[in-house]
């Protein structure tokens, strides 16, 4: 009896180790999850560090959030460092991978989640709501994946691109936002033939998903859009990227995560 319960106590030792500290399929892997410091990049980020990965939080201006981010995925067991840009700016992005480079020796991972949802119609787009529609959403996504090519390439990594359901659909209250977002479903395309074989590029194209503090008349009128009769929540999203992620024979695709409201 006594060798009985410290074989016992050697297997749940054992357990509790492994509990503390994740080997998911993503274990050994870095990501960097652009505005991964709020809302869906950082469901996104906790999610892969969970999956066992190493992950870069990029932040623009939300320090205190970016760092409550780290924290969280550190207590998971994973290394995590939160990094600064302005994805504005082709040079702060090219320190930004470079940082990434830097800090973990390698590059798996590319999640381009940062962007911006601005109202702007015919008439009340300006040449300023244009450009930083564009900019956020096309422009840092791409160079993004161009400075993080060589590290990607190296280690036979994936993107994921965000795009969402305002680029399959027509929003004439958001033509900037719309036109960018279709943008991003073709330079996915663009870049997974570029970049193959060594490198996979997906998209996702979310829709009805709603977060805590979200007003509640989003959620209704989600609910009444969506066939599947509910919003969806980051997680879905997350859980997409990790889909992704892992799925080797799949590239240049767009996922639609959003309980079927494009149909």
């Amino acid at each position: 009896m006594p060798v009985l319960r410290e074989c016992v106590r050697v297997a749940d030792s054992k357990m509790m180790e492994k509990d503390a500290k994740p080997d998911g399929a993503l274990q050994g892997r870095v990501a960097l999850v652009t505005g991964a410091a709020k809302r869906i990049g950082r469901a996104v980020a906790v999610r892969l560090a969970e999956e066992g990965a190493d992950v870069v939080v990029h932040y623009r201006g939300s320090k205190e959030k970016a760092a409550e981010a780290v924290a969280e995925i550190e207590k998971i067991g994973r290394r995590a460092v939160a990094v600064q840009a302005d994805l504005g700016d082709v040079s702060q992005i090219k320190r930004l991978i470079a940082e990434a480079g830097k800090q973990f020796g390698r590059l798996d991972i590319l999640v381009n989640s940062a962007a911006n949802f601005l109202p702007a119609s015919i008439v009340s787009t300006t040449e300023q709501v244009w450009d930083a529609s564009l900019g956020t959403n096309l422009k840092a996504p791409f160079f993004c994946a161009q400075a993080a090519a060589p590290l990607l390439k190296r280690s036979r990594g994936a993107i994921i691109n965000f795009a969402d359901v305002g680029g399959l659909l027509a929003w004439t209250g958001y033509i900037p936002h719309c036109v960018s977002k279709a943008g991003v479903i073709m330079l996915t395309r663009c870049l997974a033939k570029e970049l193959a074989p060594e490198v996979r590029v997906n998209a996702i194209a979310p829709g009805t998903i709603t977060m805590p503090g979200d007003p509640p008349e989003w959620e209704e009128d989600f609910i009444k859009r969506a066939p599947l009769l509910r919003s969806g929540r980051p997680s879905d999203v997350a859980e997409t990227v990790v889909f992704l992620v892992r799925s080797e024979f799949i590239t240049g695709q767009v996922i639609v995560v959003d309980g079927g409201r494009t149909l």
